[in-house]
């Protein structure tokens, strides 16, 4: 479940989720959110989303991204940011 400062951001940015039906993008799981936002957000929406989920937090849902069969990240974003939370987590 969502918190509501994450619900109040997936508003904020709801037009990135145009694919997901309006009643269920405040319930979309926060890896979702994290490789959309850093994939298509702006640099200052990817700080944000870094901030609330805690710099920790986010590393782990990135990382994790990696074991998967398919990752959906960019390369050069998936670098920047990998590269970035592990120095700055």
């Amino acid at each position: 479940m969502n918190s509501p400062e994450i619900k109040a951001f997936i508003r904020e940015h709801s037009s990135l989720f145009w694919y997901i039906p309006e009643d269920k993008k405040e319930e979309i799981s926060n890896e979702l959110l994290l490789e959309t936002i850093l994939n298509y957000g702006t640099l200052a929406n990817c700080l944000h989303l870094i901030e609330m989920f805690g710099r920790n937090n986010a590393l782990r849902v990135l990382q994790n991204a990696k074991g998967g069969k398919k990752m959906n990240y960019y390369p050069e974003v998936y670098n920047f940011f990998n590269i970035f939370l592990s120095k700055n987590a």
